[in-house]
């Protein structure tokens, strides 16, 4: 097969779709792989590696799309891209879709096939391309947040982990998922009093168990969450419904009850966000403030530290993509259920659940 690496356009994105080693495994097993010149060196990959990989080079994304068979990326294809994507063409990325009409719209009218990196589950039902993302953006929620805590910018002047004779940082993280874990466990480790939320007593359950001390558990609902948020420094948004839109679980009314220089850092922005006032933000523009509230919902935070993020990510996504690329996306779908859930569209129809509800769209089954 013929596999394109394009270089990421998204704004501060410094990924990549598979690092040299990710390369050289696909070159192994038979097939040829044309990487965008300069494609890796946010992630600290040179050119010359992937020569050395065995990687043939392009120095545009418009060569790159044109002569791919299938397109390895990190992020959704954005609006400069659309018509790059042609009929037939495989496309292995995250895509996001139930938040974003518009490239769900030129996904369907591409005549691609979509297989989302978000969707794609293992034998027991886990998410296995979303988690080392995941857990980046988790750890990295409340690097963002202790850094907006400060006053310089725009937070209340609240120290983590405060200093003796001083209470620390409170902070909410709604959602007990990998996101919310990693997390909590990042804002314990700099001595925060945490506060985690779901909805599955057993998730919670386990959590008080194993996370330490400073970490407490909480049953979600809207009551228990405003009576949080009155003392709370840091809100960590990381709900998560697979391949379908966020709930809101912080509505606008409801800002009202935390202080100016409150800070909500919303994971979750890709799929629609967790808090109703949010709205997708960049590295380079990466808060707003609501209300006195700042709100961070950078849609690509993992892409902050590229090196560690692409290595992370080609770990998990590149024995899919060499399924793919040997089998051929049927068959590979026959072979692996788990990997026939990240297919969202195919030719034109949507074959994935929260996709067609999310925009009232026909649903379709997917013919293998």
């Amino acid at each position: 097969m013929i596999i394109g690496i394009p270089k990421e356009i998204k704004n501060n994105e410094n990924r990549v779709g598979a690092t040299p080693a990710g390369v050289k495994e696909l070159v192994n097993n038979g097939h040829t792989v044309y990487v965008q010149a300069t494609a890796g060196e946010g992630s600290g990959f040179s050119d010359a590696m992937y020569e050395a990989a065995g990687a043939k080079m392009l120095p545009t994304i418009e060569e790159v799309y044109a002569i791919a068979e299938m397109i390895i990326k990190v992020k959704e294809p954005i609006e400069p891209e659309y018509p790059l994507v042609r009929k037939g063409q495989l496309l292995f990325t995250y895509f996001h879709f139930a938040s974003d009409y518009p490239l769900t719209e030129a996904m369907l009218k591409s005549g691609a096939t979509c297989i989302a990196y978000e969707t794609v589950r293992d034998r027991d039902g886990r998410l296995p391309l979303l988690v080392p993302m995941s857990e980046v953006a988790g750890r990295m929620s409340i690097q963002e947040g202790a850094r907006f805590l400060e006053k310089p910018q725009g937070g209340r002047g609240i120290l983590m982990g405060g200093v003796p004779g001083v209470k620390p940082a409170k902070v909410l993280v709604l959602g007990a998922g990998v996101v919310g874990r990693n997390a909590a466990l990042m804002a314990a480790g700099l001595g925060a009093d945490v506060t985690i939320t779901d909805i599955n007593l057993n998730t919670l359950r386990h959590l008080a168990e194993v996370m330490p001390k400073n970490v407490k558990t909480l049953y979600s609902s809207r009551h228990n969450i405003e009576q949080e948020l009155p003392d709370t420094d840091l809100v960590i948004g990381s709900v998560l419904i697979p391949g379908a839109k966020t709930p809101h679980l912080i509505t606008k009314d409801m800002l009202k009850l935390m202080r100016p220089g409150t800070v909500m850092v919303d994971v979750a922005i890709d799929q629609g966000g967790s808090f109703e006032t949010s709205h997708a933000t960049t590295h380079s523009d990466p808060i707003f403030v609501v209300d006195g509230i700042v709100h961070y919902a950078v849609a690509n935070i993992p892409g902050a530290v590229p090196y560690t993020s692409t290595l992370a990510l080609t770990n998990a996504t590149l024995p899919y993509a060499v399924k793919l690329a040997n089998k051929g996306w049927k068959e590979a779908c026959k072979a692996d259920k788990g990997l026939a859930d990240g297919v969202n569209i195919v030719d034109g129809k949507v074959t994935f659940p929260g996709v067609a509800e999310a925009f009232n769209l026909p649903l379709h089954k997917l013919d293998l």
